[in-house]
């Protein structure tokens, strides 16, 4: 008997599913069937009307699509309203242009995306002979940095300090003084890719926050350009909106440096184990490599980085995956300065897309599928 095949839930024109398919081609297996995220949204049936037979079922991100973005911001617009978040009404979302790099009711959006897991997780308990390789439930938990930071403290698993019910940018410069911290991440808690993200540095007069953040006539916008803004009314701005959307607010803690940079890793946990590490460098504390950011040399790593320190990591990495019904979890994770310490700063059910990597020759995605057909 073959392997089944997979069943895909992702935008088809987009790169992880073109390399998926190439990652499925590559090991000698038909391609996936895809149910593309805009057919999903407008109609369920395109899912839920496929037969009950042995499946491996992929769910890949809906991002980097205005038609999806639009369609989740609709799906989000009552329980938006309802919790008296920032909305746009849907005839507001018909008449949109598409504007890159624009910020839309973030909260709006996620609500919208939640709505879509739970029926997706209502589609696949009608298909029980489908095996779904990440449950909606844990991408969904992954999808908010309050949850899964709340989660891993209480299970033991080191992550920076955070500051809970932080609605205004006054009650963040209290706790913040209360605390002894002078600089805090405040992170959109269902942001990704450091989009809706800055470093507050706390002051009497010479306040700032390094951010993506930039407001123009139009809206907020996520820039690819980290800057830091000082003047008292734009760091205020900033904030207020981040913290009206939902945000995370952990201290900004001290990270290692390898060759002079700052640096943190994204591993990524395939069934449990740590398959793939990507050492992200910066001149700044904000890593990601489409903001600057590049790729650390692995052998400079692991000369720098104690053994014990780096079982101790893995390990706790170990722990954040069990924490999660999912094939494959991407953890951000920092070394403090030293390498005193290590911290989770973050973990992603989508966090695999690292092109141009490979382990006993094998591609991220292959690795993937040869652990999820096992």
């Amino acid at each position: 008997m073959g392997a089944p095949p997979f069943l895909l839930i992702g935008n088809p024109e987009n790169r992880r599913v073109t390399l998926f398919q190439a990652a499925l081609a590559s090991q000698g297996l038909p391609p996936a069937h895809v149910v593309p995220w805009r057919e999903l949204l407008r109609d369920p049936a395109a899912l839920g009307d496929l037969p009950d037979t042995e499946r491996l079922v992929r769910i890949d991100a809906a991002g980097e699509s205005f038609e999806v973005e639009k369609a989740l911001l609709k799906r989000g617009h009552e329980e938006a309203r309802a919790l008296g978040c920032a909305v746009l009404t849907p005839e507001q979302i018909d008449a949109l242009p598409e504007d890159h790099g624009r910020i839309l009711c973030p909260r709006q959006y996620h609500l919208g995306f939640l709505r879509t897991l739970r029926q997706l997780e209502a589609i696949f308990a009608e298909h029980p002979r489908w095996r779904v390789l990440s449950s909606p439930a844990s991408i969904a938990e992954l999808f908010d940095k309050r949850i899964t930071s709340r989660k891993y403290a209480a299970r033991g698993i080191p992550v920076p300090p955070s500051l809970e019910g932080i609605t205004d940018v006054e009650s963040l410069r209290t706790r913040m003084r209360e605390e002894g911290w002078r600089e805090a991440f405040v992170k959109l808690s269902c942001g990704s890719s450091a989009s809706c993200l800055g470093i507050f540095r706390l002051g009497r007069s010479d306040e700032s926050l390094f951010t993506t953040l930039e407001q123009t006539d139009t809206g907020w916008y996520n820039s690819l350009n980290v800057r830091r803004l000082r003047e008292p009314g734009r760091v205020e701005a900033a904030l207020e909106f981040l913290l009206r959307e939902g945000s995370q607010v952990e201290r900004a803690l001290p990270k290692a440096r390898l060759r002079g940079d700052f640096f943190d890793c994204r591993v990524l946990m395939v069934r449990g184990e740590p398959a793939f590490t990507v050492i992200r460098q910066s001149r700044h504390p904000i890593t990601n490599l489409h903001l600057g950011g590049k790729r650390g040399d692995m052998k400079a790593f692991l000369e720098a980085v104690p053994p014990r320190e780096l079982e101790a990591a893995m390990e706790t990495c170990r722990q954040v995956a069990r924490s999660h019904d999912c094939l494959h979890v991407g953890i951000d994770l920092m070394y403090e300065a030293h390498f005193q310490n290590h911290y989770v700063l973050e973990a992603n059910a989508f966090g695999d897309l690292l092109p141009n990597l490979r382990r006993d020759g094998l591609s991220v995605y292959e690795w993937e599928i040869r652990e999820a057909l096992r």
